[in-house]
């Protein structure tokens, strides 16, 4: 089986690009499929995760990039020029590929893949919640432009979305917002680890792990934590990731929590920080999935989550294998962090069930949903010639 995707750039070291590689990796090993990953920006950028030999990139060299500081008005030209552009080569290297299956990550060639005469089955799959999709509040266009624009974009993609043979989101909890189309399946993210080693859940330490930016609300656990270490100022909590760093050490010494909550920079070797600590604090505004809650289950690491916009309801069984939080209930969660530091046979009990329930979401688990749904795609085309 031949399959195609679509997807700006693999050099920056995202949750998209790190799943995209993980699956590529699998089907091209394991089952044996011809992968071609299609790039438009960065041309001569090295892929960030290392893919499998047999895979075939495809750099078409749109450049979209170098629009990002425009102005709307100098931008709108030349990214008219660019789609352009990008729908006349793209549509030549499918002709070129002629793949089974071509699959848009929903970036800018969602707005024609539908009308590529490669005669390929056409897929969908989104990496964000439909909420955070794309986020028109913080353009610069007018109040009343931005309307128009927003509502034309919304239109327009829900249009192109109906015409895909199948619309993959990544949890049940995003699916039943979509209620504008009927061609929507959920198939979740693969693990990208099951490691030997697990976390005895001994240690006294929390950790919470991504990039310091407003979506995963640190500036929301670190008051949470402040709660907590009243109590337990014998607890450690670390954040690993890298971002708006100076924020939020403003914030935690304001808070005087330095000794207790520490930043650390982001790790190769995160399996080990998850090995080193005994609960997982996820205080996120949205997800597209929540793949740290994931990581830190497979080492053994119950999870204290808000009920954030998507995926810990779809990953979490609240009481049994990890705890779930109103979201944006700050003493809520402390209340859950502390709840599972006193009770030390709750929480390793609760380590063991999460490593036990996150099986689900194994590569090969997830890698057969996805052959599963090609196969029920082509088949049927194979048996009609």
């Amino acid at each position: 089986m031949k399959i195609a995707y679509c997807i700006p750039a693999l050099y920056y070291p995202s949750g998209m690009e790190r799943v995209l590689t993980l699956k590529a990796n699998y089907f091209a090993e394991v089952f044996g499929y011809e992968i071609h990953i299609i790039l438009t920006d960065r041309k001569g950028k090295k892929p960030y995760y290392e893919l499998h030999p047999s895979i075939t990139l495809h750099q078409l060299d749109i450049d979209y990039d170098e629009l990002n500081e425009m102005s709307f008005y100098k931008k709108l030209p030349k990214y008219i020029a660019k789609q352009g552009r990008f729908k006349k080569k793209l549509n030549e290297c499918l002709h070129q590929i002629r793949p089974d299956i071509t699959i848009s990550l929903l970036r800018r060639d969602i707005n024609f893949i539908n009308r590529m005469t490669d005669g390929s089955t056409k897929l969908g799959e989104i990496h964000f919640n439909k909420s955070n999709y794309r986020d028109f509040s913080n353009s610069r266009l007018p109040a009343f432009l931005r309307a128009i624009v927003s509502n034309y974009w919304r239109e327009q993609l829900y249009r192109q979305l109906r015409q895909l043979k199948r619309f993959i989101v990544l949890s049940h909890e995003d699916a039943q917002e979509w209620t504008e189309l009927d061609n929507v399946e959920v198939i979740h993210n693969p693990l990208p680890f099951f490691p030997d080693q697990i976390s005895d859940n001994s240690h006294k330490q929390v950790i919470a792990v991504g990039r310091y930016v407003p979506q995963k609300g640190f500036d929301r656990l670190i008051p949470a934590w402040q709660l907590v270490a009243r109590k337990h100022p014998d607890w450690i909590l670390r954040i690993y990731g890298d971002g708006m760093r100076e924020q939020l050490q403003q914030q935690i010494d304001s808070l005087g929590i330095t000794a207790s909550c520490i930043l650390e920079p982001t790790v190769s070797n995160i399996v080990d920080k998850y090995c080193e600590s005994s609960i997982f604090a996820l205080s996120s505004r949205f997800e597209g999935f929540g793949m740290v809650i994931i990581e830190a289950m497979a080492c053994g690491v119950p999870p204290v989550s808000f009920t954030c916009p998507c995926g810990p309801r779809d990953i979490i069984s609240d009481g049994k294998d990890g705890l779930l939080v109103e979201d944006g209930n700050i003493e809520q969660l402390a209340e859950k962090i502390s709840y599972l530091i006193e009770n030390e046979d709750i929480r390793k009990k609760m380590g063991q069930q999460a490593r036990m329930d996150v099986q689900r979401f194994r590569i090969e688990n997830i890698a057969e949903q996805w052959k599963q749904l090609f196969e029920s795609l082509i088949i049927p085309v194979n048996e009609n010639k």
